[in-house]
């Protein structure tokens, strides 16, 4: 009987977050202004994550982004591992990325996600993404649905799907650089881009994944951010 119980209210948790998730999706469209100018100075440097699970799936009568907390029944039920479900991450290095002194400088000239499902995402750099987690995930519900997102006051795409592969992106001259807690160079990211003396454009590789590691073939280098080991 309390089994039933339980599985009755998973069922409902599951429902209520991806009601929740829909609810959020208009209101955060509001927070999504044009771009403003580029500044100009340095090279450019771009990112990219690799491995981001953003999975959208009909739980109930809505569609939501799968995620190992509010999920956990639905995942179940498909047979699914729980513990690859992490869309937090991205969100979380997204909101870095954007709010680092690279992009803040005017250098930060493109991001792109790469999902586990090889659905490629174009980030805007001066696209202000929600702070909420909730919020993000309704925004990514709509974006993968519809397949771009454009300022609220402007014509200007801010998030959108684009074509594989992300190379044909990448400018031919740029360094490409992979970012690994084993790799046995260590360097603090922003003095690394300080450094750098060949004004050549910067690509950084950041896994978004919870376990494992970038495994692409389009990598120069790999580097270890301080800070990461302790």
């Amino acid at each position: 009987m309390d089994r039933g119980i339980k599985r009755k209210r998973s069922r409902e948790e599951d429902e209520d977050a991806a009601d929740a998730a829909t609810q959020d999706i208009e209101t955060e469209l509001v927070g999504l202004p044009a771009p403003p100018p580029i500044k100009k100075g340095g090279e450019e440097v771009i990112f990219i994550l690799e491995k981001a699970h953003l999975e959208v799936a009909k739980v109930g009568k809505t569609y939501q982004l799968l995620n190992c907390d509010d999920h956990r029944h639905f995942l179940r039920k498909h047979k699914q591992d729980l513990a690859i479900f992490r869309p937090d991450i991205v969100h979380q290095a997204l909101l870095a990325i954007l709010d680092s002194p690279l992009n803040k400088s005017g250098r930060l000239s493109a991001v792109y996600v790469q999902t586990q499902k090889k659905v490629l995402i174009q980030v805007n750099p001066h696209v202000r993404l929600p702070r909420t987690f909730k919020r993000f995930c309704g925004l990514m519900v709509q974006l993968l649905q519809k397949l771009s997102i454009r300022a609220t006051n402007g014509p200007d795409k801010l998030l959108r799907v684009i074509k594989n592969p992300v190379t044909k992106y990448l400018p031919s001259e740029a360094r490409r650089i992979g970012l690994s807690y084993s790799a046995p160079k260590v360097v603090k990211l922003h003095d690394y881009v300080a450094a750098s003396t060949d004004k050549i454009p910067l690509i950084f590789v950041v896994g978004a994944m919870a376990h494992g590691k970038i495994d692409v073939d389009y990598i120069d280098d790999f580097i270890s951010k301080a800070g990461c080991r302790d």
